[in-house]
């Protein structure tokens, strides 16, 4: 890992990824991709150096979106801008700050409610200036609610716990961390970077120092060998965690990962729709005593509906869960291809006859059976990524 700082400042920045529950945030850039950057299931930073930015510049970054948002306000005091008033405004605007007036005005559009720390790690930072850039940030705009960022279990479990205090006390309130498994085979076959242990101090500590927390699992990163582990000692980690939200991404292996030469080679045999299905379930059963939300908020979930809080929603997510493996396999095919082709949302269209003849017909283009299905759908995902 490199800490490669510029002295001199190049302008705003944004980095490449966020959740897409900050679809509506500000995306503030602290450090610039992964330090960790060796799972083999991940793709983005793939390639690229680690660095973090200095405070001033990500000071300045502040400053910039605080004059852009500052004109647009000025432009429209009602706090509404249609798209005749924003093409006007940015054809006053110097070409090279034309990034940050975009960011600004994405944020103004959507209530100015919640900013997004980027990259992968931003708590690597040192403390004191993680605490410096979030208190700028706050007296600058103190009507923001959320300011959230991605963090590795590694960092955090090696913060102290009145850093992580007083890093909440500052103004950060929300916390995604990708836990993706809770089984020590599983994090180690993918190269996590954690194992369970570490997982669970982390979440722990996050969640004494008061913020809120999203654990993030990949169904199916188990393969078929380690599915049922997969699923029983991540749900086990879970439990010991309750965080504020679980969030559901299932796996997809395009061939830019690690984990495509592992599938290529044999050493690992990815899991299908059901058996991720089957996974997924044994994961929802043992969860227990834990008053977490459960979101699938992904183009990778065969199961958008597979949401709510527990445990008053266990058994509704359950059952639409068994109703999938209670389908006969073509049914299941049809299901399957309308989700990942974005025709179909949920099993209850099944029997909207449109939408079905719709797929079906692309199934007989495309010479899919229950048998081929999966390969399609992978194709199908890698779309997406």
């Amino acid at each position: 890992m490199t800490h490669k700082k510029q002295s001199r400042y190049q302008g705003f920045e944004q980095g490449p990824i966020r959740p897409p529950s900050e679809a509506a945030s500000l995306l503030i850039r602290l450090t610039r991709n992964c330090p960790w950057n060796r799972c083999s299931f991940c793709p983005v930073y793939k390639g690229t150096s680690f660095s973090v930015r200095p405070p001033e510049h990500i000071i300045k970054d502040i400053d910039q979106v605080k004059h852009q948002v500052d004109r647009i306000q000025a432009y429209h005091p009602d706090q509404t801008i249609n798209q005749e008033s924003a093409t006007a405004l940015l054809n006053q605007t110097d070409p090279k700050q034309q990034i940050v007036f975009h960011a600004a005005l994405n944020w103004f559009a959507n209530g100015m409610q919640s900013v997004f720390l980027q990259d992968a790690n931003s708590l690597i930072m040192k403390p004191v200036h993680l605490i410096e850039i979030l208190s700028h940030l706050r007296n600058l705009f103190p009507n923001i609610q959320r300011v959230t960022s991605y963090a590795r279990s590694h960092t955090i479990s090696r913060i102290s716990q009145d850093d992580l205090n007083a890093i909440a006390k500052a103004g950060l309130n929300r916390i995604h961390i990708g836990l993706e498994s809770g089984s020590d085979e599983v994090l180690a076959q993918i190269k996590k970077g954690s194992d369970k242990h570490a997982h669970i101090k982390a979440g722990r500590k996050v969640k004494q120092a008061k913020m809120e927390l999203s654990e993030y699992i990949m169904p199916g990163l188990g393969g078929q060998a380690l599915s049922e582990n997969h699923a029983r000692e991540t749900a086990d980690a879970i439990n010991q965690i309750n965080p504020d939200y679980i969030r559901f991404r299932s796996l997809a292996i395009p061939s830019t990962i690690p984990l495509k030469d592992m599938v290529d080679q044999g050493s690992f045999s990815p899991c299908s729709d059901v058996q991720i299905a089957y996974e997924i379930h044994t994961m929802i059963s043992n969860f227990k005593n834990i008053q977490s939300v459960i979101t699938s908020d992904h183009v990778l979930n065969l199961f958008e509906d597979v949401e709510g809080k527990l445990p008053e929603n266990q058994d509704k997510m359950l059952s639409i869960i068994d109703h999938f493996l209670s389908l006969s396999p073509t049914d299941q095919m049809i299901f399957q291809v309308g989700r990942r082709l974005g025709i179909m949302r949920f099993l209850s269209q099944l029997t909207h006859t449109p939408l079905r003849n719709q797929v079906e017909s692309i199934c007989n283009q495309m010479h899919m059976t229950p048998d081929n299905v999966d390969a399609n759908i992978q194709e199908i995902i890698t779309r997406f990524i």
